[in-house]
């Protein structure tokens, strides 16, 4: 079982084709490809694969093949969040039955006017509870419209079977606040490349960030700079990949991110409908960011 969340652990893409059918060698293909790298671990099931679009099926189909290409030493983190918690129980048996070594639980949002902090205590407390493998919370309001506050995370910090979180917010001064109080085996894992380098300054231990799955060698690069108090190289780094991180994020999302895969030699191929592949103008756009970052 991989254990180590210190590192970058890439959010990666589900490969469809044009008609949206899942392709699993491709999936098997780029992981052959990542693995190359000084990768920590993947993220599987994440906003970035997809995961509303997949059938129950499908996810188990993408973790089964995902667990047959990831060695044992590196960490699988799987998304397994759901609006109902006796789901959410559910599926994460199902995974970690398959091999994953954390579940990443993202906050119910349907009922959002109803998420009370209390009400998201007893969510996340009772899936810990239930949970065979370790649990992390999900912080990622630009997709949930549910910002965890501070409080309640602090007061998660204490499960002994929440061993972090993952946080999409980019809000500094929260991830700061958490570091401060929660306890120190509580992990910080940032979701916002853009805030990478500071994240890692105010405590951060790794990031799950999308611009990883095209450029691991930087975003690895810049993990292991700041690791070793290289200053210089880090600021860099940080420097040359936030302009493609916000263009597979902020400006052109999934499509883009799949297009970017494709473009560093990896199989981005299709997102799933209603999303819609970049057309020619936008893949020179993005090609020309990636250009100028020196990534091209």
């Amino acid at each position: 079982m991989g254990n180590n969340l210190s590192g970058i652990f890439p959010p990666i893409t589900t490969p469809f084709d044009a008609e949206g059918r899942l392709l699993a060698d491709r999936l098997t293909e780029n992981l052959d490809r990542w693995s190359e790298t000084k990768l920590a671990g993947y993220t599987i099931l994440g906003s970035n694969g997809e995961c509303p679009y997949l059938s129950d099926p499908e996810m188990l189909e993408v973790v089964r093949a995902a667990r047959s290409r990831i060695p044992p030493d590196k960490t699988m983190i799987v998304g397994t969040g759901r609006e109902s918690t006796r789901l959410c129980i559910e599926f994460i048996k199902k995974v970690a039955d398959l091999g994953a070594d954390y579940a990443l639980v993202g906050t119910p949002s349907y009922f959002k006017s109803r998420m009370s902090d209390e009400a998201l205590f007893r969510h996340f407390e009772r899936v810990a509870d239930h949970s065979p493998i370790p649990v992390l919370i999900y912080n990622v309001p630009q997709f949930t419209g549910v910002n965890t506050s501070s409080s309640l995370i602090l007061r998660l910090s204490s499960h002994e079977n929440i061993a972090g979180m993952k946080d999409s917010s980019a809000n500094l001064q929260f991830q700061s606040e958490i570091r401060r109080s929660a306890p120190p085996r509580f992990r910080i894992l940032v979701g916002s490349a853009p805030t990478l380098l500071a994240s890692f300054i105010y405590g951060a231990c790794g990031g799950i960030v999308a611009v990883a799955c095209a450029l691991p060698g930087w975003t690895v690069e810049l993990h292991e700079s700041f690791e070793a108090g290289d200053w210089k190289r880090s600021s860099l780094l940080q420097a040359r990949l936030s302009p493609p991180a916000i263009a597979v994020t902020t400006t052109y999302g999934v499509p883009g991110l799949k297009a970017a895969l494709t473009m560093m030699g990896y199989y981005g191929g299709y997102p799933r409908m209603p999303l819609q592949p970049l057309d020619e103008k936008q893949r020179e756009e993005l090609a020309a960011v990636f250009r100028v970052a020196g990534a091209l």
